[in-house]
């Protein structure tokens, strides 16, 4: 058993605002950077230009404690710094890069990154970072290009099993009965699933599913040669195939809800694949539904998960860099994480932050445990087309040939990674 303590289940998540007062200013313990402590951001070159900020936010709470740790930055060193929030980031963040007047700093996702790396739309900062060792490696990995980590890693999230307590002890289960193992979470998925009830339910997605082949030993992009029709995926896929085909298994969309976490907030899964963005969900949502989170089951090759994350973009084209640079310095310290964390329910991405995030939300843990070996999906310039693909193919995984459908998707990976050098 590696978690799920029903002595201290959750029924709702203490998300609120943090006090600015909990805010600690990188600017009273260095720079942040390598070879500058001590010295002030106007010596290493920094301008009196003012730093624009451009999020992508998940509300009024993200919004709020971003900006008021950009004010307290901003306070302490002078300097001028404001955030604005984006409609589209994607198309707002282009719109900046092509006028040549970008965001000086702004959220940049997995997907997006490889392709403004490559572009030259992004300075690379991030091997300057004076924690640099202390992000997670696979987090550093997702933001590394041609062997530079461009950008540092702002938080993350990883996917864990959420289980209904109150569907667990109807079907007679106990703590002890948590899976740690394929053959225990299929059993366990059989004996939740009832007539109104299924099992296990998840994303019609590869970024749910992909947890299983991670779980086998497999992933789509592997040492940097495309894998996707390796044994690996087809086995873990396979296990999927066979849950669905049994009844204990089923897609959201397939119980009539948008997600995974709609679906065990109903009540229709008793168990779901999600990842920690459920907690405000549930609480916002479905604040009686009482629940736990566990660590995923391991599989055949053992643990897995996948984790999905954003970095502190800086725009080549700033006119403050070095401004920029102390910004995101702040911005990434482990207390400025943990106030966002409390805020608006992110886990931080400096390892040294992993204590005190499980030690203030215990019952959360799981999910940060997965952050040890937890798998990126592939980011290449294109790979988001051929997961598209992947997953409109995923939709009739129950009649599929599945070695047959991988392979048709091999050959697109192989050329986003031959394309991505």
């Amino acid at each position: 058993m590696k978690t799920g303590n029903f002595r201290t289940r959750r029924k709702t998540l203490a998300v609120a605002v943090t006090a600015a007062a909990a805010l600690v200013l990188s600017a009273c313990g260095g720079s942040g950077f390598s070879g500058s402590e001590g010295e002030s951001a106007e010596a290493e070159g920094a301008t009196d230009a003012p730093i624009s900020v451009l999020i992508g936010s998940s509300g009024e709470a993200e919004t709020t404690s971003v900006t008021e740790a950009v004010d307290a930055w901003a306070s302490e060193s002078g300097m001028d710094a404001s955030v604005s929030v984006a409609s589209d980031l994607p198309q707002q963040l282009s719109q900046g890069f092509a006028s040549g007047e970008p965001a000086d700093v702004f959220y940049v996702s997995t997907d997006l990154f490889a392709g403004y790396a490559a572009n030259g739309s992004l300075e690379p900062y991030g091997d300057d970072l004076e924690n640099k060792d202390d992000f997670y490696p696979a987090l550093q990995e997702a933001f590394t290009y041609e062997d530079q980590l461009y950008c540092a890693p702002k938080d993350f999230s990883t996917l864990g099993l959420v289980i209904n307590n109150a569907l667990w002890e109807e079907a007679g289960l106990t703590e002890d009965d948590v899976p740690t193992t394929w053959e225990e979470l299929a059993s366990v998925a059989e004996q939740l699933t009832t007539d109104d009830v299924v099992g296990l339910g998840y994303g019609p997605e590869f970024q749910r599913l992909g947890v299983f082949t991670a779980q086998a030993g497999g992933g789509l992009v592997t040492d940097g040669e495309a894998t996707v029709n390796s044994p690996e995926n087809v086995e873990g896929l396979t296990f999927v195939q066979k849950m669905m085909n049994d009844g204990v298994a089923a897609f959201s969309s397939d119980l009539g809800s948008g997600w995974g976490g709609e679906a065990f907030g109903k009540g229709q899964a008793a168990m779901v694949i999600e990842g920690n963005w459920i907690a405000g969900a549930m609480s916002n949502d479905f604040p009686d539904v009482d629940y736990q989170v566990a660590e995923l089951p391991e599989g055949p090759a053992g643990p897995g998960t996948l984790q999905f994350t954003n970095c502190w973009g800086i725009a080549a084209d700033s006119d403050n860099i070095e401004g920029a640079k102390e910004l995101v310095a702040h911005l990434t310290t482990a207390e400025t994480q943990l106030s966002f964390a409390e805020a608006f329910g992110v886990m931080p991405s400096l390892q040294s932050a992993a204590e005190d995030w499980s030690t203030q939300y215990p019952d959360l843990a799981a999910f940060i445990a997965g952050g040890d070996y937890a798998q990126n999906l592939p980011a290449q310039q294109g790979a988001s087309d051929v997961l598209a693909e992947l997953n409109a193919q995923l939709e009739t995984i129950k009649t599929a040939d599945l070695q047959q459908l991988l392979d048709t998707l091999q050959t697109d990976m192989e050329s986003v990674v031959a394309d991505a050098g």
